[in-house]
C-alpha cells in the first residue's frame, strides 16, 4: 500500500501509532525540496519539506516507510533538501520502519527517540537535528556518488541532553561517506557495536565549516566498532575511542529516560 500525500500530526493529537503491513509493503510518500515554493509563495526550506512531519509527543511507528521521492542532489547543488520524516515531539518509538531520501532524510530535530531495527537511506546528513535519540540495530544506508555523511548533530550547549547514539548498527552503501558532522557547537555523536562498510572517508568525521573550532567542543565517539571501514572511523584525535564507562550512557536505554516509556520487551 502506497500512500501518496503530505501527513503532519499535530501537538494536540499525542498517542497516534501509524502500523504498516512490512516496510517494504506499507509506504507514505511526497516530493517537496527546500527550494520548492509553499502556499504563501515562498521558499519551503529544509524543516518543511517532510512527506510526514510530528509534533505530536507519545508518538510510534511499527513496519512502515517513509519516503520523499525528490532525487538526489549533485553535490555542490543548493535548496535540494528533501526530508522524507520530521519528528519534533518527545517520546517517540519506531519499529521496523524505513526511511528513504536523499539529502537530510530523517529530520530528528527535538525530543527523546528510539529507533529499533530501522532502515535508514540517504547521501547527505540523512539523519539530522538536535534530538536525543537511540538508534539500535539499524542499517545506515548510504547512496552518496561523490560525498556523503550519515550524522549532523545540532546540539549547541553543554547544557543539553540531546545526542545521536548508534548501537549494534551496520553502516552499508557507497561513499566516501563522513560517518558524523558538527552541525552545532557542541554536537555529539557516538557509535558503539556498529560494523562499518569500507566506504568511509579519510578522517571519518568533519567539523562542519573548519572556521568555528568546533572539533575542540563536539563530542564525538566509538566504542568496539568493526568493520573495513571502522579504523578510518578513529582518523583525527577529536573523536575519541572511548572505555567502556564513558560509552555506557550512551548504550542504554536511559539515555532518553527510557525507562519510563519503553517496554522492555521493545527495547
Amino acid at each position: 500500500m502506497k500512500c501518496s500525500e503530505k501527513v503532519v500530526v499535530p501537538a494536540s493529537k499525542p498517542y497516534i501509532t501509524f502500523e504498516g503491513e512490512g516496510r517494504d509493503v506499507s509506504v507514505i510518500e511526497w516530493h517537496d525540496r527546500a527550494c520548492d515554493k509553499g502556499s504563501d509563495g515562498q521558499q519551503l526550506r529544509t524543516y518543511h519539506t517532510a512527506s510526514v512531519t510530528v509534533f505530536a509527543s507519545y508518538f510510534s511507528a511499527r513496519n512502515i516507510s517513509f519516503k520523499n521521492t525528490a532525487p538526489a542532489p549533485m553535490p555542490g547543488m543548493e535548496g535540494w533538501q528533501a526530508v522524507a520524516f520530521r519528528i519534533s515531539g518527545d517520546k517517540a518509538y519506531f519499529s521496523g520502519c524505513g526511511f528513504y531520501g536523499a539529502q537530510d532524510t530523517l529530520c530528528d530535530d527535538a525530543g527523546r527517540h528510539y529507533f529499533k531495527e530501522c532502515y535508514i537511506e540517504g547521501s547527505i546528513d540523512f539523519i539530522f537535528g538536535n534530538g536525543r535519540s537511540i538508534y539500535k540495530d539499524c542499517e545506515l544506508h548510504s547512496i552518496a556518488t561523490r560525498f556523503g555523511s550519515i550524522a549532523a548533530q545540532d546540539r549547541n550547549s553543554l547544557d543539553e541532553k540531546t545526542g545521536f547514539a548508534f548501537v549494534h548498527c551496520r553502516v552499508t552503501g557507497t561513499g566516501p561517506l563522513y560517518v558524523g558532522r558538527a552541525m552545532g557547537q557542541y554536537s555529539r555523536i557516538v557509535f558503539s557495536y556498529t560494523y562499518f562498510e569500507d566506504i568511509v572517508a579519510h578522517g571519518g568525521w568533519d567539523d562542519w565549516d573548519h572556521i568555528s573550532n568546533k572539533n575542540k567542543t563536539v563530542f564525538f565517539g566509538v566504542y568496539k566498532c568493526s568493520g573495513p571501514g571502522a579504523a578510518a572511523v578513529r582518523g583525527v584525535s577529536w573523536a575519541r575511542e572511548l572505555d567502556y564507562q564513558t560509552a555506557h550512557p550512551f548504550l542504554v536505554k536511559s539515555f532518553v529516560n527510557g525507562r519510563h516509556w519503553i517496554a522492555a520487551s521493545d527495547a
